[in-house]
């Protein structure tokens, strides 16, 4: 199949309609079923079961709308990264007050390697700097494990911290100099993106995530370098048993950039022994 059919078959596949389809596509309804009919002619099996009044994905339609999106997905990350190995320039993306305190450390032993290139860091919200790696809008990120997603990727891990709770000044465990998941039992905590809600405020971003905490809507476990970070109104409380997070550098598996190998090199070397 090639990506024009694949993208089509992708449209009605979200829409599970043939005019909404059509109409995303931008162009007539026809010509979208004579090109989805051929497709499973091609391939040899039904994606949609068709009545007058509704559209459905079989269970190999299912299938291809997953891998279809991935494909698509690698063919624009294709794309991209040609566009980019042509300009003497990396994009690093991470989030605030998540790198371990190592950022700064990374660029410095960067700039002192002969192969090293410009460096674009791309502040991210939450959870999106695995999505620009994947879509090729980043050639390095900084995830931690075990919140973001690693597939697709090459890593090397620089950092494992425990969690602290950030809780407000004015809150009632904020004077205690150590506390236990179960001193957290019934506190409110943020719902993430990508994952289920909990009953919590979602959040996507670090700001956000400060003002709900002194607003006492929400608090949060977060690695424990976060505590250089807060605010005057936070105070970041260990937890002597809470879950640990790992600091790794990825990037996509495939890559032969000599400044990137370089970059990772640097990160590996910046990191505690």
């Amino acid at each position: 199949m090639d990506s024009r059919e694949l993208r089509y078959f992708v449209a009605v596949a979200e829409e599970l309609h043939f005019g909404r389809a059509a109409t995303r596509l931008g162009i007539a309804q026809p010509p979208l079923s004579r090109t989805i009919q051929q497709l499973e002619r091609r391939i040899g099996v039904t994606l949609f079961d068709r009545t007058s009044r509704s559209v459905a994905l079989t269970t190999a339609g299912e299938v291809l709308l997953h891998e279809g999106r991935r494909a698509l997905t690698a063919l624009t990350a294709a794309e991209r990264r040609a566009q980019r190995a042509g300009s003497p320039r990396l994009v690093l993306a991470t989030k605030p007050i998540s790198d371990g305190g190592l950022l700064e450390k990374i660029l410095a032993h960067y700039a002192a390697d002969p192969a090293s290139v410009e460096v674009e860091v791309r502040i991210c919200s939450i959870g999106e700097q695995a999505v620009l790696l994947r879509e090729g809008e980043a050639d390095a990120a900084l995830l931690r494990f075990p919140h973001d997603d690693a597939d697709g990727f090459a890593y090397e891990e620089l950092l494992t911290e425990q969690d602290v709770a950030v809780l407000p000044r004015t809150h009632r465990l904020a004077a205690r100099e150590s506390l236990t998941m179960s001193d957290l039992s019934g506190e409110q905590f943020p719902h993430w993106p990508g994952f289920p809600p909990n009953g919590g405020p979602l959040v996507r971003d670090a700001a956000q995530l400060m003002q709900l905490i002194a607003l006492g809507r929400t608090i949060a476990l977060l690695p424990e370098s976060t505590r250089h970070h807060l605010r005057t109104d936070l105070i970041g409380v260990p937890v002597t048993d809470a879950p640990t997070s790992t600091l790794a550098i990825a990037w996509p598996e495939d890559s032969r950039s000599r400044p990137l190998a370089a970059l990772v090199e640097a990160a590996v070397n910046s990191a505690p022994r």
